[in-house]
């Protein structure tokens, strides 16, 4: 037997009757040789830890743009931070953790530079929309490897698609890194916001506090804590209705005092004018793209969506780069 048929009967074995089996997956976009050693979902784990998308998110932003202090979170650090979550929560359930864990660290790999003020830029500009979570489908469909993409499974695919608000995803792996996506964002980016001296612990409201607790680690672990007791032995992942409530109250309570806050915002309106300018450059001067890029259009990709593709895929250093070179004039050396 191989290694990845044993691994593959001890998922059958061990894991719940509501878990997603490796073996069980609807398979890929195109159809492949299996590993010998990695069943599917490991092996999508592993091509997303390799993927270039995924070594920018080092150099993305997630709240604060260009913070002045080391222990700001990135791109990279709170999909590190989903994934923990995630996979403390799969474990606990016997979920598929390599479902999981693969859904977690893919779920951002299309996010823009600057984080949201990117994304509202580039979907404002781009008559065709833009969307992070699409995005970072048609990176793991297209973009990587040079316009080849990484042929990751259906399953993992369907995660990230639909791991904000918005969507539901097809497996509960995919339900948990839904979860673990605003659980690691509502307890990180409060966290920064204590750092940069946005909030005060004592600000939160005490009917949400007295539900989930009085910090930041104690909410974290209240809302494991809570969908793991709440979905235990169900075919769902579910919090409890207080607790449910509390998460709600916490997202609006940070969307009004941080994500809106005048020193979060305060550069935002220039890294949308930025991304606005670069998406409003490209389109007309198409022929400074990447001829990996370029191609696209011959598989009937428009130059807006390619131009939205480079753009998309930058870091914050890098868009700073390039609207440095091509607006911004320079000392003239005789």
């Amino acid at each position: 037997m191989l290694i990845r048929e044993s691994l593959e009967k001890w998922e059958e074995d061990y894991l719940s009757p509501y878990a997603m089996l490796s073996k069980n997956s609807k398979g890929r976009l195109r159809d492949e040789e299996p590993c010998d050693i990695r069943p599917v979902f490991q092996r999508d784990r592993d091509r997303i830890i390799h993927s270039k998308a995924f070594r920018r998110l080092k150099d993305k932003t997630q709240v604060f743009l260009s913070p002045d202090g080391d222990h700001y979170r990135t791109r990279l650090t709170h999909t590190l931070e989903v994934s923990q979550n995630a996979r403390t929560i799969a474990k606990a359930l016997m979920l598929n953790e390599e479902l999981v864990e693969a859904v977690a660290l893919g779920h951002d790999l299309g996010h823009t530079p600057f984080g949201h003020a990117g994304e509202r830029a580039l979907n404002r500009v781009c008559p065709l929309g833009f969307d992070h979570s699409k995005q970072s489908v048609r990176t793991v469909d297209v973009l990587e490897k040079d316009g080849q993409g990484i042929n990751l499974t259906y399953e993992v695919r369907d995660g990230i698609l639909n791991h904000q608000t918005s969507g539901m995803p097809c497996t509960l792996e995919g339900k948990v890194v839904r979860f673990s996506d605003k659980i690691a964002y509502i307890h990180h980016d409060m966290d920064d916001a204590i750092r940069a001296g946005i909030l005060k612990e004592t600000d939160v409201p005490k009917e949400i506090s007295s539900v989930i607790g009085e910090t930041c680690g104690e909410r974290l672990d209240h809302f494991i804590h809570d969908i793991v007791m709440n979905s235990m032995g169900k075919n769902d992942i579910v919090m409890s209705a207080p607790v449910a409530k509390a998460m709600k109250d916490i997202r609006e309570f940070m969307f009004e005092y941080v994500y809106q806050s005048p020193i979060a915002k305060s550069e935002e309106g220039k890294a949308e004018r930025l991304v606005e300018e670069l998406y409003d450059y490209f389109l007309k001067h198409f022929d400074k793209l990447p001829e990996a890029l370029k191609r696209l259009t011959d598989k009937g990709d428009s130059k807006e969506t390619v131009v939205c593709d480079y753009i998309g895929a930058m870091t914050d250093r890098f868009a700073l780069t390039v609207y440095e070179d091509l607006f911004i004039p320079k000392t003239w050396h005789g």
